[in-house]
């Protein structure tokens, strides 16, 4: 019993770590992110954060992966189980907009930000953080494809266009939002999304 609680506190432990290098790399980019800062966040010996990732690019490395299943488990996971095509595609874009006007950080949309921080730069963060988009992309273009097939959007529709204007939209949430204080970027954000689609606009 001892040694599971300790095996549990030791991933309690590594979670609050994740969390506040999250939050901080919302607010100052990834790269802000230090042994240092975390331990002095947290109350913590910088021996106790490093002895839970062994580098600070590991540490980089495991907060894009928090960013990532957050944002799979607030976007993706609740639409799953809906109808492959437009049932599910605009229900996703939905939650993704949700997701990216309060996605729980006060940076705003940490995935936008460290996809600005690395997008130019090599190296395993870089990567990781490509392969996260990638698979997103991936789902959204087989949902079009298949809204397409259904007859629900046209024939000939421009696939990665659409794909590359839901992203910008989306994208553009957190600096409406909290540089220019546009409260109506959300709903503004969906409007945009659904003409896209060639679809009647919402409320």
């Amino acid at each position: 019993m001892a040694g599971r609680a300790s095996a549990q506190a030791a991933l309690e432990t590594r979670r609050s770590v994740l969390r506040a290098a999250a939050e901080l790399a919302s607010l100052e980019g990834l790269d802000s992110i230090t042994i240092g800062r975390l331990a002095d966040r947290l109350g913590m010996s910088k021996a106790g954060v490093i002895g839970q990732f062994r580098s600070k690019e590991n540490l980089q490395l495991e907060t894009v992966d928090l960013v990532v299943e957050d944002f799979r488990t607030r976007v993706r996971q609740p639409v799953r189980h809906l109808d492959a095509g437009l049932p599910r595609l605009l229900a996703a874009c939905a939650a993704w907009v949700r997701y990216a006007a309060d996605p729980g950080y006060s940076g705003g949309c940490l995935l936008t930000q460290v996809t600005y921080d690395y997008d130019a730069r090599t190296g395993l963060v870089h990567d990781r953080i490509t392969e996260g988009r990638a698979r997103w992309r991936d789902a959204l273009r087989h949902d079009i494809d298949a809204a397409v097939a259904a007859g629900d959007l046209p024939p000939g529709t421009d696939v990665p266009q659409v794909v590359y204007g839901l992203e910008s939209l989306a994208g553009g949430i957190t600096p409406a939002r909290l540089l220019h204080g546009d409260d109506g970027a959300e709903k503004w954000a969906l409007r945009g999304m659904h003409a896209i689609l060639g679809l009647a606009q919402v409320n």
